[in-house]
């Protein structure tokens, strides 16, 4: 697999969910003006008969992102046109492994992004309005041969289109399990966009590596996401279905008390912690039945009934908090 700098972030998939009787943010914050950079479809202008000058287009007009595209997602050396000018034909030509039909239908899926514009416009003017200094980044959308779904670069992200064609697409079969595909839908970008961004600039600071410390940091982060987006349902901010949202509520005490009678919260190992925190088909330190990242879901619990037991708390000094230890304790967090 190519080597690449991005962020992956279907492990970092949130959490939701409503905080009964508190509001923070006005009704009357005014939406920022995103739009979303089309390199998808400057794309589909190269042609093989014209290839050398369709690249040459490319550069001039996205001048810091096509050498990140090129360098990441093809990993082609930037200056090496040579080499570009006979792989960018068969990347986006290919059959064996479906780019071709894929590139197409992602045309035809992303025809209009407007409603992703406008809800990631009124996402970033909440951050804003926590956050004034907030920069938005400028938003590229683009295709990424499979590799991921969301992309950094300095002061951009960008959206690989391809990993968003729906959960029951073909050629998903070939490249990823099933228990990813339920957040391989369009719908699920303006969450994980804003969530990928905000474990970025939020970053984790504790010097601890206890499944608590990083449990609760994900939780924070996934509760604001949560706020942000305050008008979706806990499963689909989390990225799961129904179902499994309802099986964590109706078992929650019990989950809660397997993890404390275990003593996990304040184990180290990778593999504990990889269990409760990472992607999968589920959280094997728990049951077969719960979900992936049912550790990120116990945080965001835990944060919720601390911002409920802490009226005085905003959400601001909540992120700012680095003492997972006092969360937990000053949560009352009792199942």
């Amino acid at each position: 697999m190519i080597q690449k700098k991005y962020l992956f972030i279907a492990c970092l998939m949130a959490l939701s969910a409503c905080q009964k009787g508190r509001t923070y943010f006005q009704k009357d914050i005014d939406p920022q003006q995103v739009e979303i950079v089309r390199f998808d479809q400057a794309l589909m202008n190269v042609h093989e008969a014209s290839v050398a000058q369709d690249i040459r287009v490319l550069y001039d007009e996205y001048p810091t992102f096509m050498p990140l595209w090129v360098e990441d997602i093809l990993g082609i050396p930037s200056a090496d046109t040579a080499y570009l000018e006979k792989a960018l034909p068969e990347f986006l030509n290919d059959t064996l492994y479906g780019f071709k039909a894929t590139n197409a239908k992602e045309q035809q899926v992303f025809a209009d992004v407007t409603d992703i514009e406008k809800e990631l416009s009124k996402a970033f003017a909440r951050i804003q309005y926590l956050y004034p200094e907030t920069e938005i980044p400028s938003l590229y959308l683009f295709i990424s041969g499979f590799q991921t779904p969301i992309y950094f670069g300095d002061e951009l992200i960008a959206i690989g289109g391809d990993m968003y064609l729906g959960s029951e697409y073909e050629y998903y079969n070939r490249v990823v399990y099933d228990y990813q595909k339920q957040t391989m839908r369009k719908e699920c970008i303006p969450v994980d966009v804003v969530s990928a961004y905000l474990f970025r600039t939020l970053p984790y600071t504790s010097s601890k590596s206890r499944l608590l410390d990083q449990m609760i940091y994900r939780g924070k982060v996934m509760y604001l996401v949560a706020q942000i987006f305050d008008n979706l349902p806990g499963y689909e901010v989390m990225g799961w279905t129904k179902e499994q949202w309802n099986w964590c509520v109706k078992n929650e005490r019990a989950i809660w008390h397997l993890v404390m009678d275990k003593r996990d919260l304040f184990k180290t190992e990778s593999l504990v912690l990889t269990s409760y925190l990472n992607d999968g088909p589920f959280t094997s330190e728990v049951s077969q039945d719960a979900p992936g990242r049912l550790g990120i879901w116990l945080g965001w619990r835990i944060a919720e009934s601390y911002m409920a037991h802490n009226e005085a708390v905003s959400l601001q000094e909540l992120m700012a908090e680095p003492d997972a230890q006092k969360i937990l304790e000053d949560s009352y967090y009792k199942p």
